[in-house]
């Protein structure tokens, strides 16, 4: 495993649609581990791939240290219950807002192994997820103030 460079706000990959992950190979596994390490080492709770200058639709997050959640592919299914909460990025140092995200998701996709799961988050990690997926996009948290 390796810290990898975190992309900084103006970075131009940051603004990219990442793809879809259509096969697990080595290289692929070594970016899941390369990015669980990069968000600890920076003190995240979340990370998407174009954070660390890869354009794939992969997600982490560990909003307790406890309970590390990758997520391949994913795509949220239903959302609910619209919350006001401050949010922070790596790729944003120093910057702190609140934004408006939803309470409660369901977000399917594949996990490490690349099989299919099915995750329903609720308040923080609900908000982590949707941060995430959000870069996958090419979208900011900045965007949606």
């Amino acid at each position: 495993m390796a810290v990898r460079r975190v992309r900084l706000e103006g970075e131009a990959i940051l603004r990219e649609k990442s793809v879809e992950v259509k096969e697990l190979t080595p290289d692929i596994s070594r970016l899941i581990c390369d990015m669980f390490e990069t968000m600890y080492d920076k003190g995240g709770v979340g990370l998407a791939a174009p954070q660390v200058g890869e354009l794939f639709r992969i997600i982490v997050t560990d909003i307790d240290d406890k309970h590390p959640i990758c997520l391949i592919n994913p795509v949220i299914e239903k959302s609910e219950m619209m919350q006001h909460a401050s949010e922070k990025c790596l790729s944003v140092p120093g910057v702190r807002l609140k934004i408006r995200r939803p309470g409660h998701i369901i977000v399917k996709g594949l996990d490490r192994d690349f099989k299919e799961t099915t995750i329903e988050a609720y308040g923080e990690l609900s908000r982590c997820i949707c941060h995430e997926i959000d870069h996958l996009d090419g979208i900011l948290f900045t965007d949606r103030k």
